[in-house]
């Protein structure tokens, strides 16, 4: 009896079927026995067959204790949304974009690895930031405005200065404002540390090494003021100068350039003057080694070792010298005479500057010798500051001194004329060049156009052509948001992150691959790309007519097109349900 009644119910179950139209839509074709029994229609989840793995949105995390009503709010299956948005309020209200699984899994809300995913984002969390809250730095979190949610993470500035004026504008040891300090704060101070002063501070501008490292900056800033400190040595060492007596500085009239002799070793020591072989005479070397026993011998005012005697050695009265030079115009018997012909001590004759301590290139081989030699040939520097030190100082782009730029000139330009072109080795320090930026390092007036003081860092800036030219898609049309990081990085503009066929509409692959040629085939509103078009390029109304004669419901209508064709697929008489991946 019961055998018959089931093949009865069976027999029902058929005619019903064909008699009347699916509830879940033409274009469903599961078996009716996967889900229902003959016994009724109500479903019985542990005795289905069906499984939601089958289909593009398998049911992980929470999804799985979500009653089928949540999301199917009727009985055609396949109009359920895919997207999260669909289903969850935006808390974060589109300040993080609607990718929700970029921070989020559908296991919980709960994000438990914030800081690596920062990371990703234009502000990598280093140092002190890596620990901070959240509501330190995003203001809105903490909103008490009504129908504002606190969730909101607004695109912040990524400069320190942005969320560090007021401690800008509060210092006062130095007074940061007086002083017309930098508001790039990383000019001064570290990121990686956890306080401002100290070891906060970056004093790369003046290299704390050997007896410079110090704890204690007081033992230098001895005014208690940090503004405009001399960076010459004499200008903390002028007693050390003064009180030497092995040998007396001033006595010998020594420079006060400390760095001819001395290095930052504590306790001066080893010192030793053999900058007179490079910088004066050799004495140590050449034809002169081996031919004095003290320095009085050439340097007979102890007073003043500025001054010197070639002719006390090179005697005149024997006609020596006379004999020696017979012919060569110009000639005088004197010391200086001597020196400036045979800067070297060599007998060879004319002065040969190649040969020296100080080649002449670029710029310096046009100058007159006069330009250098200011007070004779004895004592001349052969550092670029020894001579540049005024161009340094009114030098404002961008402004040497106060970005603390090393006066070792040599560090970034060459003897070029006009100081160009100039290479900026510590430029990683001010702005981090990376990927395609990283090839045109070396051309600087690429991105600055010749000005390098408040350089705007926003992609925009120098992309602003590429944006506008850009016609596949077009970015102006589209209203695309002008932050290029958002979608490129600085390695290429291609490829970008904008995933059409994962996110939207397989174009890339599937049945539509290679059957367009630009956005504009689908796309016909150019300022709302969220509009599409199925009919009117490709899919003509009598064709898509003739295709569908025997499909239930069909709707020559662009979204239609979708919702039966959600993967492109021209499978007759629907196909199943294609959910896009969550």
């Amino acid at each position: 009896m019961r055998k018959l009644s089931s093949i009865i119910g069976s027999i029902i179950l058929s005619v019903s079927l064909f008699g009347q139209t699916s509830p879940h839509g033409a274009a469903f074709d599961i078996s009716c026995t996967d889900c229902h029994k003959t016994d009724g229609w109500n479903v019985n989840s542990e005795t289905m067959l069906f499984s939601h793995r089958s289909t593009n949105f398998p049911l992980v995390g929470q999804h799985q204790q979500v009653s089928c009503k949540e999301c199917h709010k009727t009985l055609e299956f396949n109009k359920a949304p895919s997207q999260c948005a669909d289903c969850h309020t935006d808390v974060h209200e589109q300040t993080v974009g609607t990718e929700c699984a970029r921070c989020h899994t559908p296991n919980s809300w709960i994000v438990a690895n914030i800081t690596q995913l920062h990371q990703q984002s234009r502000f990598p969390l280093i140092g002190p930031h890596a620990s901070a809250d959240c509501r330190d730095c995003h203001k809105n979190m903490l909103s008490t405005v009504p129908l504002t949610s606190v969730l909101r993470f607004d695109p912040l500035g990524i400069a320190c200065y942005d969320c560090h004026k007021d401690d800008y504008l509060a210092a006062t040891q130095p007074n940061h404002v007086a002083s017309n300090y930098s508001t790039q704060c990383t000019d001064c101070h570290n990121m990686n540390v956890f306080t401002w002063s100290g070891a906060g501070i970056n004093h790369n501008f003046f290299p704390l090494t050997g007896g410079h490292a110090i704890d204690d900056c007081r033992a230098c800033h001895t005014s208690g003021s940090y503004s405009k400190i001399p960076s010459a040595c004499v200008s903390c060492h002028q007693t050390d100068y003064e009180s030497t007596t092995n040998p007396s500085h001033i006595a010998l009239n020594f420079t006060t350039q400390c760095t001819d002799c001395h290095t930052t070793n504590p306790g001066w020591k080893p010192a030793e003057y053999r900058s007179h072989d490079a910088a004066y005479f050799p004495i140590y070397s050449g034809e002169h080694r081996g031919e004095w026993n003290s320095c009085a011998d050439c340097h007979t005012n102890p007073s003043n070792y500025a001054e010197f005697s070639c002719i006390n050695c090179h005697e005149h009265e024997r006609g020596d010298m006379d004999e020696e030079h017979g012919g060569i115009g110009g000639y005088i018997y004197s010391s200086d005479a001597c020196y400036s012909c045979h800067p070297t001590g060599s007998e060879e004759g004319s002065f040969n500057h190649s040969k020296s301590a100080f080649p002449l290139t670029g710029a310096h081989t046009t100058t007159d010798c006069s330009d250098c030699h200011t007070n004779g040939y004895s004592g001349t520097p052969n550092t670029c500051s020894g001579c540049h030190t005024p161009n340094y100082n009114q030098t404002t782009n961008p402004n040497h001194t106060s970005l603390g730029i090393s006066t070792d000139c040599a560090a970034c330009h060459t003897t070029s004329v006009d100081w160009k072109p100039a290479t900026f080795a510590n430029h990683d320090a001010y702005y981090l060049l990376q990927g395609a930026h990283r090839n045109i390092a070396n051309d600087c007036f690429t991105c600055h156009n010749g000005v390098y003081t408040n350089s705007d860092r926003s992609c925009f800036t120098c992309h602003t052509q590429d944006f506008n030219l850009s016609t596949n898609p077009s970015h102006t049309a589209a209203q695309f948001p002008t932050t290029c990081e958002e979608c490129h990085s600085q390695t290429a503009w291609t490829p970008s992150t904008f995933n059409h066929d994962g996110k939207y509409f397989p174009i890339y692959s599937g049945k539509h691959d290679g059957e367009w040629n630009v956005c504009s085939d689908c796309h016909k509103e150019p300022t709302n790309f969220a509009v599409f078009t199925c009919t009117t390029s490709c899919h003509s109304k009598a064709e898509t007519d003739n295709d569908h004669d025997e499909i239930n419901d069909y709707t020559y209508e662009s979204n239609a097109c979708l919702n039966c064709h959600p993967d492109g697929s021209d499978k007759k008489g629907g196909i199943k349900p294609t959910y896009r991946q969550y």
